[in-house]
């Protein structure tokens, strides 16, 4: 039987070209997937690209700008807060003046309440001082010489209503001077330090002077 040497050939060649035709099927394949990945916006992972090939960069300036807008607003921000915390300080304040006006005007309606309680019943004291004074006069214009006898009385019923207001006799006869309670309104020669005349009698309640004695101190010479 007669071989044909070009069908041998010609079939050589077929099945190169099948192969040529595969090998460049699969190198279209490889070179169009990288396309086929830049095309889509996600990654292999199936993250989103932060940054899309394209993208314009962000800028020197643009991030200064972005920085400055972020830091007005946290200044406008926090002058909200400070306008809030005023706000509340001041309605504070209003509130802690009022109290306070309150406060001294009833304090001031308490003094005087206790003020006026204090001379009604300085008053209410003297009531009967008023009454031996005008007993003694009435025996004075009848009998001159009771009128004496009846005074010395009254002075003894001040003396004890004073004592019941509180208040002591200061600057005697006899009494060393202390210029905490007396006012030496002169002073003669005799012992040192002694009260030898009294102009007017002092008074005093506990440590506080009421009226200081007006007296005559002697000194020696």
């Amino acid at each position: 039987m007669f071989n044909n040497p070009f069908k041998k050939k010609e079939a050589e060649m077929t099945d190169s070209d099948a192969v040529k035709d595969e090998t460049q099927t699969g190198e279209q394949g490889e070179n169009q997937t990288p396309e086929r990945q830049n095309n889509t916006p996600f990654t292999q992972s199936g993250e989103e690209d932060p940054m899309p090939e394209g993208f314009p960069e962000m800028d020197e300036g643009m991030m200064g700008q972005v920085q400055e807008m972020m830091e007005k607003l946290q200044k406008a921000e926090r002058a909200e807060e400070l306008e809030r915390e005023n706000a509340d300080l001041k309605h504070r304040l209003g509130r802690l003046a009022a109290d306070f006006e309150s406060y001294r005007t009833r304090t001031a309606a308490e003094a005087a309440e206790a003020e006026a309680k204090g001379q009604s019943k300085a008053a209410q004291a003297l009531m009967p001082v008023y009454d031996d004074i005008d007993r003694a006069l009435q025996m004075g214009k009848e009998d001159p010489a009771k009128l004496i006898p009846g005074m010395e009385a009254v002075l003894n019923k001040v003396q004890m209503v004073f004592a019941g207001l509180g208040l002591e006799a200061t600057g005697r006869v006899g009494d060393d001077f202390d210029p905490q309670w007396h006012e030496a309104i002169q002073v003669v020669e005799g012992e040192e330090g002694k009260i030898v005349q009294v102009y007017q009698l002092g008074f005093r309640m506990g440590d506080k002077l009421v009226r200081p004695a007006r007296v005559v101190v002697s000194q020696p010479g």
